[in-house]
């Protein structure tokens, strides 16, 4: 960083100041982890020592607090497949149910996006689609953040919702279901190849929020990649060129997902295994009627707060699936 060359490629400059910054809160943490025990250590010699009592309480708090930042911080150590460390790119769905499907996406769109601010990621929407009556029909998010896809991979699959639908006027219950999908936003040094007459691009006027330009010009754009059928569409950006270039980040990503999707599978049919999670399974259920819990189907972790979860307390669900699967692994 030190060489008078370093900022001729602005974007290798920025990457590898992204990567020291990374390292050095890694150092960081290991000097904070080893200063906490060494003062808990004097704490302990002292209780002993003194047989003071009145330190104990102190004490266990403090290795209580010790021990919840050694999880977290090995678990961002076990984060260390190749693109884990990469932003998000996330999409919901909603599956058949009309309004009530869509009214759940909306609310599992709220419940990421204070996820994220709780971490202090960074969240943009790249395409929203709104829903005739209420929700969305679909939605995009580009969230960005040191190990955002590490996390958020954790929470791709079909979310289930069970509760009585403030749109039946009989008030029934009804089961409800959005599936979300998450894939790396790859960088332009990973190669993905992409001819350009395997692609579909069309243009329309946008239907999101972002004022009179957007909303009266042909700048959205929605690309379809024919092999595969994957379809991405982007309306954020006012240009129609960036749009394309937004959309074209997001289908690089999704084919990049798919390669490695392939190659595991085809790993498990030689091994002769079967794996029960994947795209289209139902990951999580969200229980507001005849009780309240929200339980992961995949490590059969619960909570009975279910406000709480849908107001982005998500952590305790995606560590114990990660640390299931480095376990696994």
């Amino acid at each position: 960083m030190s060489d008078p060359s370093f900022w001729n490629d602005q974007a290798y400059a920025q990457k590898t100041i992204d990567e020291s910054n990374r390292l050095k809160t890694q150092v960081q943490g290991v000097k904070d982890l080893e200063s906490s025990h060494e003062d808990l250590a004097v704490m302990a010699e002292l209780i002993a020592e003194e047989n003071d009592d009145s330190m104990l309480l102190e004490a266990e708090e403090g290795m209580k607090e010790l021990k919840r930042t050694l999880d977290e911080f090995e678990l961002n150590l076990l984060l260390s497949e190749p693109y884990d460390k990469n932003n998000a790119i996330l999409e919901l769905h909603p599956g058949a149910g009309g309004t009530e499907s869509q009214d759940w996406a909306e609310i599992l769109l709220r419940m990421y996006t204070r996820w994220a601010e709780r971490r202090g990621f960074k969240v943009e929407t790249l395409d929203y689609l709104p829903g005739d009556e209420a929700g969305v029909k679909s939605v995009t998010l580009l969230i960005k953040g040191h190990n955002a896809y590490g996390y958020l991979k954790a929470e791709k699959g079909v979310h289930r919702l069970v509760r009585i639908s403030p749109f039946d006027a009989s008030g029934r219950r009804h089961t409800s279901f959005v599936s979300a999908n998450v894939v790396p936003e790859i960088d332009d040094d990973v190669e993905v190849e992409i001819r350009t007459e395997d692609l579909k691009i069309d243009t329309y006027r946008s239907s999101g929020a972002g004022g009179q330009h957007v909303n009266t010009t042909d700048s959205a754009v929605r690309i379809t990649h024919l092999p595969s059928g994957i379809v991405v569409t982007c309306q954020s950006e006012r240009s129609q060129i960036k749009n394309r270039e937004r959309a074209m980040k997001i289908l690089k990503g999704r084919l990049f997902e798919k390669q490695l999707e392939e190659k595991k599978q085809h790993l498990q049919d030689i091994q002769g295994e079967q794996s029960d999670i994947g795209w289209g399974s139902q990951i999580r259920s969200y229980v507001f009627h005849p009780y309240s819990m929200v339980k992961d189907h995949r490590t059969s972790v619960e909570s009975g707060n279910v406000q709480g979860v849908v107001d982005g307390d998500l952590d305790a669900f995606i560590e114990a699936y990660l640390r299931k699967m480095i376990d696994v692994s």
